[in-house]
């Protein structure tokens, strides 16, 4: 598709927006963008529009996009003069991708809001990089490798980070309880957020074995 996009095909690029917009949404939102989620990844596209000459062949685009948008949601979060409120980062966040299908039952559907809501409250107490990691990697669904790209970070310190954030995650919630002594931390981590419902296809296949582990 970028081989595409640099070869002058404008469409195959519309595509790639097409494709990523929701999730772009989603983590602009999940970070704190706020009511300004939409400019954040319209500014986002464009920037790595005007980067694809810099984009590495055969390396993945979600998380060098969703980068961009982290970088984009930062620059506007410092800039902006009022604080976000909780209430606010929660509604756009709901709004900018349904996370639970219509035909869900009524009353799980109201404790996966509840749930999510808590964790969005316990998550302002966590410092920034923790907060960036357990966003990526449950909150938006991202795999360990992908995390790591996104963030810009080694897997190694993906590990560690995601492991420290969910301990702390579990003294602010009081039903959190992450599972202790398997010696993977990548383990810990996906147990630690199935147990509060973060978890969603990704985090439960990551207890079962299916995320790969550095």
């Amino acid at each position: 598709m970028i081989a595409r996009v640099r070869a002058g095909e404008p469409e195959a690029y519309a595509e790639l927006v097409r494709a990523h917009t929701g999730l772009a949404l989603r983590a602009a939102a999940a970070l704190g963008a706020g009511a300004d989620a939409e400019d954040v990844v319209q500014q986002a596209f464009f920037k790595a529009y005007c980067s694809l000459g810099r984009f590495r062949d055969g390396a993945a685009f979600k998380p060098w996009l969703l980068s961009i948008v982290a970088n984009e949601t930062r620059n506007t979060v410092r800039t902006a003069v009022r604080q976000r409120t909780l209430a606010g980062r929660e509604a756009a966040f709901v709004e900018a991708e349904p996370l639970i299908p219509e035909s869900a039952d009524p009353a799980a559907a109201a404790l996966e809001v509840e749930r999510r809501t808590a964790l969005l409250a316990a998550l302002e107490g966590l410092g920034e990089d923790h907060r960036l990691v357990v966003t990526y990697r449950y909150l938006l669904e991202m795999d360990e490798s992908e995390t790591a790209q996104a963030l810009g970070w080694p897997r190694g310190t993906v590990k560690s980070r995601l492991n420290r954030a969910l301990r702390k995650l579990g003294r602010l919630l009081p039903d959190f309880e992450p599972r202790e002594g398997s010696g993977d931390a990548g383990e810990d981590a996906a147990g630690a957020a199935d147990a509060e419902g973060l978890g969603g296809p990704r985090g439960r296949r990551a207890r079962g074995g299916g995320d790969e582990h550095g």
